[in-house]
């Protein structure tokens, strides 16, 4: 017999088992999106290099490691020549391999290729599957999309067949390790989900206040949406006119219609993402909605079986409702490695709704799109691109293909725009910091928005009477939640209430101010930052002013990425009386994108790279990086906080677990490595370890305004 597992108890695991269980795994999961034949053969060879005598020493005998990976890689290429299969056998264990170059390469490099050439004679010597396996045949069915020319589509397709292989490996070994231990079902279908959110819908009965009914309007408009064939849709809807219950309303009835098997948020900022699943957790109930973030933990050690499943369930998105960050998102959509890529099939057959759609990042907004363009058009997804300011992306999307057409389920959107106007906008004539200062001190209750952390602890620092508040990220995660709630708080009373914040705060976060000062940027977040002013509505547009002020900083002072958007807005403001009607934002982004250029919308390079002929998969995995790693993290030490102590003093002795990281995350500023040499310098700082250092100097930490880098001789950080 030849053994795939062993346990700590003697368990043993028939190779054969293995392999037979992993390819039925995989064919399931392949099936969704057409490959089910594909993924059968991909989970059937994976390991045919166990079958040699060294891993069997290996594996009985706790012989030395060997390489397996690279037999059954071998054999699919020697067999049928399929190198879609044989590069997701070859990489299983490494993460997706570069392709490299089938003359160039040589025996033992880091490419699939260089792998290919591996000597596996003698004690590697794999021929013995013969005795368990037939020899592998070619797949019968074919993806049309493999017969493009362009290669984009098949380095996709390999990414998603590698998603089924190593996440089918994993729970098939998982299964076997565990004696059947673990649980990983529990959540509601999608039909119950759908049943729970429309008997709860019934509560609101009749509107009948003239917003509610516009609301009404926007939440039918998004029912009969529901019933159109799967594809691309945008949702433009201005603030306040519920698109957080409309959008899930149309994507629970459209994911019933046709038999979608999960709903996916994708959300920018962490702060949306938690107030959003508040919302569904209200609705659906606390065990039915995933978070995948930087800021969520399930590994609590109190926790139950609940807990545990929505542990589970980060790790390949096998659950009915997913809400979860950009990064996380697009990240999997171009990694390499077998963690990252384990969800990616679970994407297939969704509906996706991207919520504050504008916030795509530019850098990467063109492969950003290919991937929602490639998902919808041949993995069965829907996807909805929801904001309040639209961008105008027909274009890219038709360059994928023509029947990748964007349709707006609500299409009058300047009338909504009309009646959801709250607010009016108002250039500001002032020189100074000092100006902007005695403006805000004669408001009761103000917010500002500046686009620098610096501008914004001086601004605070002038602030006069009772009520000021400062946020930034140069405060704490802990210390900007809690002074967040006691700026609701006191708005909610009718107390005073003046605020500065960098652009945090401007974006999905629940405050209603009478009136918003803004520093001149980017339109879309100049109209971000107005949705926090009359949020309610509860006063005449013409009373709640936002103010637009531009201190014409020097180019030195602002970076490229800033100043772009900030002249575009300059520029619409000249072309349009109103810049937040629908055709000033049209007009924004339509100038932005055309400034940017086209190559910068994919300034690395990631399409062209994916569209060549030898794919760099894992090269484009370590390039394609939404959040670029230009700085290190401060942990904020507080003396009357005994979770922050109890947390440093386990940092101290070096342990490094997930749980741990995630709970230390609350207390950490992250800082540029300018800002981080300087802190070194001046003797601020004890190094932890590579990626953390310790504040020393409490006197370089306020609860009020953050971490004092001393930036007199810099330039202001934007967040």
């Amino acid at each position: 017999m030849y053994v795939g597992h062993t346990t700590e108890d003697g368990r043993k695991q028939k190779l054969l088992d293995h392999l037979q269980g992993t390819s039925a795994l995989a064919e399931k999961f392949a099936d969704v999106f057409d490959a089910g034949e594909w993924g059968r053969s991909v989970g059937l060879y994976h390991d045919c290099g166990k079958f040699s005598k060294a891993y069997q020493r290996r594996i009985l005998e706790n012989g030395p490691r060997v390489d397996h990976s690279t037999a059954g890689a071998l054999l699919i290429m020697k067999k049928i020549h399929n190198l879609f299969l044989s590069i997701c056998v070859a990489s299983h264990h490494s993460g997706l391999l570069d392709e490299g170059n089938r003359r160039i390469s040589t025996a033992g490099d880091s490419t699939f290729y260089g792998r290919l050439k591996k000597d596996l004679s003698g004690k590697l010597d794999f021929s013995a599957y013969r005795q368990e396996l037939p020899d592998p045949q070619p797949p019968k069915t074919h993806p049309n999309f493999l017969y493009t020319e362009d290669n984009f589509y098949s380095s996709f397709f390999v990414r998603m067949l590698f998603s089924c292989l190593v996440d089918a490996d994993f729970l098939d070994t998982e299964h076997f390790m565990s004696n059947g231990a673990v649980k990983r079902d529990g959540f509601a279908s999608i039909q119950e989900l759908h049943d729970m959110f429309f008997e709860y819908y019934k509560h609101f009965g009749e509107p009948t206040t003239p917003i509610n009914k516009k609301r009404q309007e926007i939440y039918q408009q998004c029912l009969a949406a529901t019933e159109k064939e799967p594809g691309i849709f945008s949702l433009t809807v201005p603030t306040g006119g519920g698109k957080t219950l409309s959008s899930l309303a149309f994507a629970l009835k459209h994911a019933v219609k046709y038999r979608k098997q999960r709903i996916i948020y994708v959300i920018p900022y962490t702060s949306i993402i938690e107030q959003t699943a508040d919302v569904f957790r209200n609705i659906l109930g606390t065990e039915n909605v995933i978070e995948h973030h930087m800021n969520v933990d399930y590994d609590d050690e109190k926790a139950d079986a609940e807990m545990e499943r929505k542990k589970l369930a980060t790790e390949n998105w096998d659950a009915p409702l997913i809400v979860t960050t950009n990064v996380q998102f697009f990240e999997s959509l171009f990694a390499a490695k077998t963690s990252r890529c384990r969800k990616i099939h679970n994407i297939a057959n969704s509906v996706i709704i991207f919520d504050e759609a504008q916030m795509l990042p530019e850098s990467y907004l063109r492969p950003c799109i290919r991937a929602i363009g490639e998902l919808a058009a041949n993995y069965h997804c829907s996807a909805v691109l929801c904001t309040a300011t639209q961008p105008n992306l027909d274009a890219y999307f038709a360059e994928i293909g023509p029947t990748l057409a964007v349709r707006e389920i609500c299409p009058d959107v300047q009338s909504l725009y009309n009646f959801f106007r709250r607010t009016t906008y108002q250039f500001l004539d002032v020189s100074s910091l000092d100006e902007v200062a005695a403006k805000l001190n004669q408001h009761e209750q103000v917010l500002c928005i500046t686009n620098s952390k610096k501008d914004a602890q001086n601004l605070y620092k002038a602030m006069d009477g009772e009520g000021c508040y400062h946020l930034s990220t140069f405060m704490c995660p802990a210390h900007r939640r809690k002074g967040l709630s006691v700026i609701r708080q006191r708005l909610k009373g009718g107390l005073p209430c003046k605020v500065v914040s960098t652009s945090l705060i401007q974006a999905g976060v629940d405050v209603d101010f009478p009136a918003v000062y803004r520093e001149i940027a980017g339109l879309d977040s100049i109209i971000q930052s107005g949705g926090r002013c009359n949020r309610e509505g509860k006063h005449k547009a013409e009373e709640s002013m936002v103010y637009i002020y531009d201190l014409n900083k020097s180019p030195r002072e602002i970076p490229a990425f800033v100043q772009r958007p900030l002249e575009v807005t300059k520029h619409i403001a000249m072309r349009h009386n109103d810049i937040a009607s629908v055709e000033s934002i049209k007009d924004y982004f339509h100038e932005l994108h055309y400034l940017i250029g086209r190559n910068q919308l994919d300034n690395k390079d990631i399409l062209e790279k994916l569209e060549g002929k030898s794919i760099p998969f894992a090269n484009v995995g370590k390039e394609f990086k939404l959040i670029e790693e230009d700085g290190k993290n401060v942990f904020i030490p507080l003396m009357d906080d005994e979770e922050n102590q109890d947390i440093l003093s386990k940092l101290k002795l070096g342990l490094r677990s997930r749980s741990l990281l995630r709970k230390a995350n609350q207390y950490v500023v992250s800082v540029y490595n300018n800002q981080l040499v300087k802190l070194c310098d001046a003797g601020k700082l004890e190094k932890l370890d590579e990626e953390l250092y310790l504040l020393k100097d409490p006197a370089s930490y306020s609860m009020e305004t953050g971490l004092d880098i001393n930036m007199e001789d810099g330039i202001g950080i934007f967040l």
